[in-house]
Formats: C-alpha cells, sequence, structure tokens
C-alpha cells in the first residue's frame, strides 16, 4: 500500500507516520519511484507496536527505538520483553540509607523465598524499596506481613501472562501483548480486587457501618 492507504488503515496521520519513519521506529517502505514508497503487513503491524508502546505503555521515543531495535535484531524473547518492560512506570522516592537497607532486606527474604535472582539495579527493585517504605513511613508497616503472599500471587499471574502470550507468531505481537497486557491487565487486577474486597468486607464485617465510637 501507500502512505495515503497504509495512514487510513492504521489511523495513523501522514505526517506522524513520516515523523516515525525518521526516528528509525518504522521501516522505511520499498522505493518504486524517487517520491513514492510500497508499505506491507510488516509496517501496519510496527505502527500498531509503536502505537501502543506510546500511547498505552507511556514509553519514549528513546525507548520504543530501543524496542524496536531489539526486534529488529532477534534478541531472545527474555531479553526482548526486558526491554519493552523496561520503561513502563517505575516509582522513584528518594530514601535514606537505613529504610533502603529495611527494604531491600525484605525483598531479599521473598526473593530467597520465590528463589527469584534479582539483578544489581532493577529498576522495579528500586521500585519496591520506595514503596515498601512509603508504607513504614506512613505507619503501616503492619501491613507488609502480606507481602509474602502477594509475591506468590505475582509468580502466579507472571506465569499466566507470559503463558497467554508464548504462541504468539511474531516478535512484535509478543511485546505488543506484553505491554498493553501489563498495562491494561494492572487496570483490570486493580478492579477485580475492589470488587473481591467489597465481597470480603461484606462477608466478614456485614452490610452496615460500624456504629460510632
Amino acid at each position: 500500500m501507500r502512505m495515503a492507504e497504509l495512514s487510513a488503515e492504521s489511523g495513523v496521520p501522514v505526517a506522524t507516520i513520516k515523523y516515525y519513519l525518521r526516528e528509525g521506529l518504522v521501516p522505511s517502505g520499498e522505493l518504486t519511484s524517487p517520491n513514492q514508497a510500497q508499505y506491507q503487513a510488516k509496517h501496519l503491524q510496527r505502527l500498531k507496536l509503536v502505537r501502543a508502546l506510546l500511547e498505552v505503555g507511556g514509553l519514549s521515543i528513546v525507548d520504543v527505538r530501543d524496542v524496536v531495535r531489539a526486534i529488529d535484531d532477534r534478541a531472545p524473547t527474555h531479553e526482548l520483553l526486558g526491554v519493552a518492560q523496561h520503561g513502563l512506570f517505575v516509582r522513584k522516592n528518594e530514601v535514606d540509607e537505613e529504610s533502603r537497607a529495611w527494604a531491600r532486606a525484605l525483598i531479599d527474604d521473598i526473593a530467597a523465598q520465590r528463589q527469584w535472582t534479582l539483578e544489581e539495579g532493577d529498576p522495579y527493585v528500586k521500585s519496591l524499596v520506595s514503596l515498601l517504605c512509603t508504607f513504614r513511613d506512613l505507619g503501616h508497616s503492619h501491613l507488609l506481613g502480606i507481602f509474602p503472599h502477594y509475591a506468590e500471587i505475582a509468580d502466579a499471574v507472571a506465569l499466566v501472562d507470559l503463558e497467554a502470550i508464548g504462541d504468539l507468531p511474531t516478535a512484535e505481537q509478543m511485546v505488543e501483548s506484553a505491554v498493553v497486557g501489563t498495562i491494561l491487565g494492572d487496570a483490570v487486577f486493580i478492579a477485580l480486587r475492589r470488587i473481591a474486597q467489597q465481597f470480603a468486607s461484606r462477608k466478614m464485617f456485614g452490610e452496615d457501618p460500624p456504629a460510632a465510637g
């Protein structure tokens, strides 16, 4: 298809497609004349991936370029998904050394229980350190007793997530599904958790709110 057809099929404006081409996010089409090029289904699929990474995943242009470069270089699947996940939201709060050591000890203990290998400098470990420290700073560190249960659930969810994309035919589809599934899956899980909490609260505490005092 021509550029105009690619735009109509993908819903991406021509000017945006040209920008993606300049930035190396989408491969060049096959030249049919000095000013004309033909595009194929692979270009349409790449546009869908780029839009998913930018709009759903919130990745930067630089992060998206890293993802598509890993795809084009035929990086191993584990490495490829790691590149895609790298740009997703990470919470960053400054914490003091004592708090960091406290939180990291909890995380290392859970990692040992789950047989996880934590990489040095992992941004999600740093994010988890900040979150655990926030629990403690707010005076709710007692809630961390459920931390091991969360880790067990996370293990099960991760396995389901990866099984869901493992049979997809292309690297682009795997990355797109992983990012979209992570972002929207988080929102779905939050909604399910709220529904379950309502049911559990009604079951444990009854319909009526507690009396004042």
